[in-house]
């Protein structure tokens, strides 16, 4: 199944890591029933450092916890938030900071966090749905609204849910959309034998 914003792949890969993107326009609807539990899920299984499974999520539904999805929808920056309320599904996806057994720091909870959410978004994608993650919201801001406590790092802000038109965005919005994706070619960023960088 191809999509029409599939990945150019130089090399070839999985379809459904071709099929993976990170939409701006979301329909109104829910998520289908169980769906959630499956991304979830999903992320529950992620490889992680010394099986330390640092990740957490606080989850906001549009249609269950209202009050919720408009704190998270509060915390985005103002060109996210115009989008992202669209989404059936906020989340915040936290890192802890520490070893629970320990003390002492996990020096990989931000990568093995990253991990999870990687898989959660091609589960998305293999749903027919998308996970679109962000940088753009204040961190300090979500600490308080949620009561993150500390040893717990917000990482990102995630919307998912079930892609819409374009035509739905703003205009500058629209054309990102729309625009041909594009990553750096490899020999950019793996270094055969050595750093070459």
């Amino acid at each position: 199944m191809t999509t029409g914003r599939d990945a150019p792949a130089a090399h070839p890969i999985d379809p459904l890591l071709a099929r993976r993107w990170s939409p701006r326009s979301f329909t109104a609807a829910p998520l289908p029933p169980g769906a959630l539990e499956t991304l979830l899920e999903a992320a529950r299984w992620a490889a992680s450092s010394n099986n330390q499974q640092p990740w957490h999520l606080v989850v906001a539904r549009r249609d269950a916890e209202p009050d919720a999805f408009e704190k998270l929808v509060g915390v985005l920056s103002p060109n996210n938030q115009s989008w992202a309320r669209n989404a059936a599904v906020l989340m915040l996806s936290v890192a802890r900071s520490h070893n629970a057994a320990n003390g002492n720091p996990l020096r990989h909870a931000w990568h093995d966090t990253g991990a999870a959410m990687a898989q959660m978004a091609l589960q998305a994608a293999s749903m027919g749905l998308q996970a679109h993650q962000m940088a753009g919201y204040d961190a300090a801001a979500a600490r308080t609204a949620f009561g993150i406590p500390e040893g717990f790092d917000p990482v990102a802000a995630i919307a998912i849910g079930e892609p819409g038109p374009p035509e739905a965005l703003p205009e500058a919005l629209a054309q990102r959309e729309t625009a041909p994706r594009q990553r750096r070619p490899i020999e950019e960023f793996a270094f055969l034998g050595g750093w070459k960088g």
